[in-house]
């Protein structure tokens, strides 16, 4: 079954994914300017697009999938060096010489001939516009003074399939430059204390820019429902909850 694009001013959520996969993985299906674009959402903070045939692996680890019986990618997008985003095993595995990795300073030592985009930075990529938005903590701290996620270090990501932009927050708190974003059609925020944002953190980021769908994921044991609250009398946003822990 395929979700229509969203109309009207009601707040809805959603726990059933409009298709499965054999393995179990939900999916959902858009209608994009360039053709279908599909979203499986694999776990955690493990994604992967497919966009008009173009498929985008969205920091793949081998604790979330096999990667040796993944599809091959045409991108491979990295946005920072912990663990839980970034698996050089589980990138080899679904990487071919036609295959770009674009990733941020720290993770691309990691990745032979990856390519680095910094905060800010912009590149055309397997026919897809993707911007390096920055990702860090101001509140959640490791220690006094040492945030889990440091200043120009990590990336989000918004990605541009056909008229559809999709931000990938990566790790990150509700900073300034994501709430100056615009014209977002879908958002993954993460909400896994303490380390990203609090459902209240994100849904003021989500009331700043206005994503017409917005995923909570990276959510750990976070209540996701918290956010679905927070955000039902804000009009032209649809939350949907996916299995993202």
């Amino acid at each position: 079954m395929k979700r229509s694009w969203m109309s009207g001013a009601s707040i809805c959520v959603s726990f059933l994914a409009t298709a499965m996969m054999a393995h179990g993985w939900e999916e959902d299906s858009f209608e994009t300017s360039a053709g279908p674009l599909k979203i499986t959402f694999i776990g955690h903070a493990t994604l992967m697009l497919d966009c008009s045939g173009k498929t985008v692996h969205v920091d793949p680890v081998g604790r979330e999938a096999d990667y040796t019986t993944m599809p091959k990618a045409d991108l491979v997008l990295i946005t920072h060096e912990h663990g839980d985003h970034l698996d050089p095993a589980a990138v080899a595995a679904i990487r071919t010489p036609g295959t770009t990795v674009v990733a941020n300073d720290a993770a691309a030592q990691k990745l032979d001939g990856a390519v680095v985009l910094r905060n800010g930075e912009e590149r055309t990529v397997a026919g897809l516009r993707i911007e390096a938005v920055p990702a860090y903590n101001i509140v959640h701290m490791r220690s006094a003074g040492v945030p889990f996620h440091p200043k120009a270090n990590g990336n989000g990501y918004v990605i541009t399939c056909g008229d559809k932009r999709i931000y990938i927050a990566g790790d990150t708190e509700d900073v300034p430059e994501m709430r100056t974003l615009k014209d977002i059609d879908i958002a993954f925020l993460p909400m896994n204390l303490p380390y990203t944002m609090t459902p209240e953190m994100a849904a003021q980021a989500a009331r700043a820019f206005m994503p017409k769908i917005l995923y909570p994921y990276h959510y750990g044991e976070t209540d996701a429902a918290r956010l679905v609250a927070l955000l039902r009398d804000v009009p032209g946003t649809e939350v949907r909850v996916r299995k993202m822990k």
